[in-house]
């Protein structure tokens, strides 16, 4: 497929791009433009693996039908847009192997990054919440030891926090998670 050619790409598009690709670039699908991510700096990574295990482990403690996913699974926004988070928590039936997407996350995960500051804390934020199934998103600051809470309530409003210790409460779907683990 020749990028150059299309003026808005769609998801399955983009998708298909993608997977065609020899060498394999970091990238998200905004606005139907495939936009290219940054390398990552070590503690954006040991930020990111944090996140991963913390949320392993406690979905494994609480026994739930949930699958955890670092970066490289695409989370389709829109027709136009699919976000790559740095981490991701998918409940319910285990996603097919084959598969590159996750439409129904509950938890999504960002570690912020001199270059995704803006994005993660703006443009993904309200991307991330018009899926049904996103219940929190978290935001991680690795240089200040902070995470960023926003939830979604049962009725729909949306609260942020942002925590430098403690236990957040995940629920749906159930856990319970160390600040302090998230961020090592």
């Amino acid at each position: 497929m020749n990028v150059a050619r299309l003026k808005v790409m769609t998801v399955p598009q983009y998708l298909a791009w993608g997977d065609s690709q020899r060498e394999k670039l970091r990238a998200e699908l905004i606005n139907g433009q495939i936009v290219a991510m940054a390398p990552e700096r070590i503690a954006h990574n040991r930020a990111k693996g944090s996140a991963f295990v913390t949320l392993r482990q406690a979905v494994g403690v609480a026994h739930l039908p949930c699958e955890v996913f670092t970066d490289g699974v695409t989370v389709p926004i829109d027709p136009h847009t699919a976000y790559v988070p740095d981490v991701l928590v998918n409940c319910g039936p285990r996603l097919p192997g084959g598969e590159m997407i996750a439409s129904a996350p509950i938890i999504v995960v960002e570690v912020i990054s001199p270059t995704s500051l803006h994005s993660d804390t703006s443009a993904k934020l309200f991307g991330y919440f018009k899926l049904p199934s996103v219940r929190h998103y978290l935001v991680v600051d690795p240089e200040a030891r902070t995470i960023t809470y926003h939830k979604r309530t049962e009725d729909g409003a949306l609260s942020a926090r942002t925590f430098h210790s403690g236990t957040l409460r995940l629920d749906p779907p159930g856990l319970g998670i160390e600040v302090a683990d998230l961020i090592e």
